[in-house]
């Protein structure tokens, strides 16, 4: 009887038995060079060592297909358990793409045009009439975000539903006017998940499973708005200040619908990153729209999708979003004429680790990594000392770059930097692709100055300097 009972209450709630079940993904994939998976996996421990995050899970996605999946640190810390690439993680607001895709998929089969009111599907709503559902997907409505916080309120652990939600939130005088500025809401996802399950009459998890899911071979998706992640998966952690890790609060039933509700292995959201390079899933004028940066009224550019961020990374077209919610954060990164995708999962809310991961991972997976950190190093830290004396490798740079290093430069280089004397540190302190080159930032200190410098570099792919320039710390 509780059996039956149990099975009853998912299909209530739209979801498969399968859905709640251990991930049906247990193998890890590995199919790189042993030198590419060493920087991976240098990144990933180093982050989590510097920022103190359990654990970090991540997929990597070369030439349209998933070529690594790992993952690094503990999941659970009591029992302690080590993180395992199979495990489910909260993605967050990734889940937000989801619904866009739903909302979609709905104008692919005429039941609805984005450019539709709000009013005509959800009436009473401020300004309902004007709110189109484009806006609602591209944060353009004005409708006011119920959840900014980086935390979980007191309010925010007892159940709720959307119309509760709409109810408080987007009923409110608008804080803009619609399409005249982006501005981030959850509000608006949890509208556009009502008109979904209005318009398709099932549960938004249940068309998701069968419109995006199934199709996909995702086969290990959670809804975490209805019950938290099992033992077999990652446990969510906060941190007060510098304090130990503490166990993560669990949002209440319903706050996280449309907005912020799917858990997943890095893998299964691979699979997802995937049909989207591919465009394999939705009609390409969904896909055209999706990806399109929406205009403000203004004629400004909100650099902003259906769901997505279209702002290029490292000089490459790219399709990024972050997630957040108690206990975890995600990165999820899409190189669409790369063919590369990175996804990071981590679990410990407000922390920086998952987007730093991926971050320090893009010059890597996108090819542009030419030199370790440490040779960079090595080799930056050896032309200063030389520009502290006049003199330089010319055979290191490009044309540019030693025209830039002409007699008065070196003169002014070597009357300024010798005073300082010996460097203590030389350290690189980031990296990110541009123009086709890889540029690097250099933090300098001094044993006899309290003087902090700035060296800053761009690297061809051949491995010569198109720049080396030494600027005060700010």
């Amino acid at each position: 009887m509780q059996r039956f009972l149990a099975l009853l209450l998912l299909c209530i709630a739209g979801l498969t038995p399968a859905a709640f079940a251990q991930t049906n993904y247990t193998q890890p994939v590995d199919t790189i060079p042993a030198d590419l998976r060493g920087k991976i996996d240098a990144v990933a421990n180093k982050v989590l060592a510097d920022t103190g995050v359990p654990s970090a899970s991540i997929a990597i996605v070369q030439k349209g297909q998933i070529v690594y999946t790992n993952a690094y640190g503990k999941a659970r810390l009591d029992p302690l358990t080590p993180a395992a690439p199979q495990m489910r993680y909260s993605v967050g607001s990734i889940s937000k793409q989801f619904t866009a895709a739903s909302i979609l998929l709905l104008q692919q089969q005429g039941k609805l045009s984005i450019d539709d009111p709000v009013s005509k599907y959800v009436p009473g709503l401020t300004r309902g009439d004007e709110v189109t559902i484009r806006m609602l997907l591209s944060h353009t409505s004005g409708y006011q975000d119920y959840w900014p916080e980086d935390y979980l309120m007191q309010p925010m652990r007892q159940p709720a539903t959307a119309q509760y939600i709409m109810d408080t939130w987007a009923k409110k005088p608008l804080d803009f006017d619609p399409g005249a500025k982006w501005q981030y809401s959850n509000t608006n996802f949890v509208i556009a998940g009502v008109i979904v399950e209005k318009l398709s009459g099932e549960p938004l998890m249940r068309f998701l499973q069968e419109h995006v899911f199934t199709p996909l071979d995702m086969k290990s998706v959670y809804n975490t708005d209805v019950a938290k992640l099992g033992d077999t998966d990652a446990a969510g952690y906060i941190r007060y200040a510098l304090g130990p890790l503490r166990p993560a609060p669990k949002e209440g039933a319903g706050w996280m619908f449309a907005a912020g509700e799917l858990a997943m292995p890095a893998h299964d959201l691979a699979l997802w990153d995937i049909s989207i390079m591919n465009r394999s899933l939705l009609a390409p004028e969904s896909y055209r729209q999706m990806f399109t940066s929406i205009k403000l009224k203004d004629g400004s550019d909100s650099g902003y999708g259906l769901g997505v961020f279209t702002t290029p990374r490292s000089g490459h077209a790219a399709l990024e979003h972050s997630g957040e919610v108690s206990g975890f954060v995600s990165e999820n990164i899409v190189f669409p004429d790369d063919k590369a995708a990175i996804v990071v999962l981590t679990n410990q809310d407000a922390s920086p680790a998952a987007a730093a991961i991926a971050r320090q991972l893009t010059p890597i997976i996108l090819g542009a990594d030419t030199q370790s950190a440490a040779q960079a190093e090595l080799q930056a830290l050896t032309i200063f000392k030389g520009l502290q004396q006049g003199q330089i490798d010319r055979t290191l740079f490009t044309d540019n770059c030693n025209a830039y290093f002409d007699q008065q430069g070196l003169s002014d280089f070597s009357s300024s930097l010798k005073p300082l004397g010996e460097p203590a540190t030389f350290h690189q302190t980031a990296d990110d692709l541009r123009g086709g080159m890889t540029f690097r930032v250099f933090a300098v200190t001094f044993k006899d100055s309290p003087q902090h410098l700035r060296v800053t570099t761009y690297t061809e792919p051949d491995g010569k300097l198109e720049q080396y320039l030494v600027i005060p710390a700010q």
